[in-house]
């Protein structure tokens, strides 16, 4: 199992589902375990009673059917689908709405879902989702995807606090496709955690806003580093630009 998480961690987002497939037929034991603990790239499905788009992964997933944010009802059809509790059922549909504000604001549009649910203890876990595709929208990309997932476990409210535990993943993908440069892909997923107790007198939706804000910014940081950064470093150093050929050592 040790083996085949390393692996999974090094399979870039578009062959996950391939990889994540043949794993499961080979450890058929260990399915449950993957399946919940690989996370994939994001599928997105409509809403026909209100016409929105919505995200689709395991953690809105009962069979073979998907629970949609906006109308809380499955498709297909469930008749004993699992759905909230009226308190949490409330707190969703609220977070949907401020999260669709704040995925407006950072991510200029794309498609956000937030699942929460009940969890041991008068605890719950809640579920944040924002997909973004940029095909033909930026300079030379010709397709690209960002995929975020946040999962925060949020614990019973002891003396006026709570404590958040955060779990993050972004799975990143593009294809630029020009004359000057050819053909690139550049595409790998990161994965965080953050924990942090804080007081409940805002609500539980501020607190995990500003968790999840915060923890964006470092992933945008640490991806710009380890990927464009030691990428764009390779690049000019085996293929330099024109005017760094050019350049001659002068005599001494």
């Amino acid at each position: 199992m040790e083996a085949a998480m390393d692996l999974m961690r090094r399979m870039p987002p578009g062959s996950t589902e391939t990889a994540l497939n043949a794993l499961l037929s080979l450890l058929p034991d260990h399915s449950l375990d993957l399946l919940s603990q690989v996370d994939l790239p994001l599928q997105v499905c409509m809403d026909k009673e209100n016409n929105k788009e919505y995200i689709l992964c395991e953690y809105n997933r009962d069979a073979d059917s998907y629970r949609s944010p906006w109308s809380n009802i499955y498709e297909p059809p469930l008749e004993d689908g699992t759905v909230p509790s009226e308190e949490m059922r409330n707190l969703e549909v609220e977070a949907n709405e401020v999260f669709s504000v704040y995925r407006d604001q950072y991510y200029e549009g794309g498609i956000s879902s937030v699942y929460i649910w009940e969890d041991d203890d008068e605890s719950f876990i809640a579920c944040f989702l924002i997909k973004k595709d940029g095909q033909g929208k930026r300079g030379y990309m010709q397709i690209g995807s960002w995929d975020a997932i946040h999962v925060i476990q949020v614990g019973a409210q002891e003396e006026g606090s709570a404590h958040y535990c955060l779990n993050s993943t972004v799975m990143l993908s593009l294809t630029t496709d020009n004359k000057q440069s050819g053909t690139f892909n550049l595409s790998g997923s990161i994965r965080r955690q953050m924990s942090m107790t804080l007081a409940v007198a805002d609500g539980h939706l501020a607190n995990m806003g500003k968790m999840i804000e915060e923890m964006e910014g470092k992933l945008r940081n640490s991806l710009d580093q380890v990927y464009f950064g030691k990428t764009r470093e390779m690049v000019c150093t085996l293929r330099p630009p024109p005017e760094v050929l050019n350049m001659r050592i002068p005599d001494s």
